[in-house]
């Protein structure tokens, strides 16, 4: 397939370099004898201007895949596209001159390139091939920044079926009958041992099932919103699984003044219960913490269960894809031999100020 393609990019190359040249060709009086495609000036000219069409575009090109790989910044925008064009004309041009000044001055008599005025030719050819590589390098720019915008286009169109995907598979593995299930359960022990604790326990069941409900539409929420559902769910969490699970949050920070996707630390939480083992003696401790000015962080203690089925890490990918969604900074995933952590950046309230993205 690579092979294919490279044989439609040089054949399409072919093309462009012998329409061009054989207009040119037609618009300048030939003033040496035999055909005008078959003198010896015409074939100097022609292999000339092929060999220096190619050389720009593959030049161009190599400078174009080095940016796109580059970590610090892989696209084009008009400043590195400038960068571009300047470095390909500053390797292109002193070839470009050398080649019509030894044509014209030093093998003249194999070119057949014969003028009174040898200067003036030289600057008409090297004006002319000049302004030749600049077109071929301006359009191959434009070609590929075309080509990005295109493929921009097409990743956010996915992104965004990939946050409404995520969204509603998250909704749904909240409101599911096994966590229905486990929680019933829970409360019917409560209410033949401490029916005091029942009653709460039904009233952090019911405000965690309202914020789920009042944000299903939501792709953000405020950090506020998200940790005041967390802390219920933290306390039916902990009513479940007592003294084997210890779960802390330190948030030092202002968290009206933020905004993250919804439900992304309770999924992370859920995460930590699911891929490791706790008990009494030995419990999970999940630390909720922020750090910085605009990140909070996720971190378990580290005992990996073996589960039936291999793990699809879906969960962290669908957070990620969220967060790309909305900015460059990463969600940082850092595992050691004791502990699990998970960094997600916070984002500010101007984020909201981008178009609605619910669901239709």
């Amino acid at each position: 397939m690579k092979i294919s393609k490279n044989v439609k990019k040089y054949a399409f190359r072919f093309l462009v370099i012998n329409v061009v040249y054989f207009i040119i060709k037609l618009t300048v009086i030939n003033e040496g004898d035999g055909y005008p495609f078959i003198n010896a000036p015409s074939i100097f000219y022609y292999i000339s201007a092929f060999f220096q069409f190619i050389l720009t575009w593959e030049i161009n090109d190599w400078l174009i895949r080095r940016r796109l790989k580059s970590k610090e910044e892989n696209r084009l925008n008009f400043a590195n596209s400038l960068k571009i064009l300047g470095i390909t004309l500053i390797l292109f041009l002193p070839v470009s001159a050398i080649i019509y000044y030894l044509a014209v001055f030093e093998f003249n008599h194999i070119t057949k390139i014969y003028t009174l005025y040898p200067a003036l030719q030289f600057r008409i050819d090297f004006f002319r091939a000049a302004l030749l590589g600049t077109s071929v390098a301006v359009f191959n720019l434009f070609y590929h920044s075309s080509k990005q915008k295109t493929e921009l286009e097409h990743k956010m169109e996915e992104m965004q079926k990939e946050i409404m995907t995520s969204k509603y598979k998250s909704l749904k593995s909240q409101i599911s009958p096994h966590f229905l299930f486990n929680s019933l359960n829970t409360l019917t022990s409560l209410m033949y041992e401490d029916r005091d604790l029942a009653s709460d326990f039904v009233s952090r069941l019911a405000s965690s099932y309202r914020y789920i409900l009042d944000n299903r539409e939501e792709d953000l929420v405020s950090l506020e919103k998200e940790l005041a559902f967390l802390d219920s769910f933290i306390f039916m969490m902990n009513v479940r699984h007592k003294d084997s699970l210890k779960i802390t949050t330190h948030i030092a920070i202002q968290p009206e003044k933020f905004y993250i996707p919804t439900l992304s630390i309770q999924m992370l939480v859920e995460n930590a219960l699911k891929h490791n083992y706790y008990s009494n003696e030995r419990p999970l401790q999940i630390d909720i913490l922020s750090i910085e000015e605009d990140k909070i962080v996720i971190q378990n203690s580290l005992r990996e269960r073996k589960l039936k089925e291999e793990s699809t890490k879906l969960g962290i990918l669908n957070i990620k894809n969220r967060y790309a969604y909305y900015t460059a900074k990463p969600v940082i995933v850092d595992k050691t031999f004791e502990y699990f952590s998970v960094s997600l950046p916070l984002l500010s309230k101007s984020i909201k100020e981008l178009p609605a993205r619910s669901a239709s």
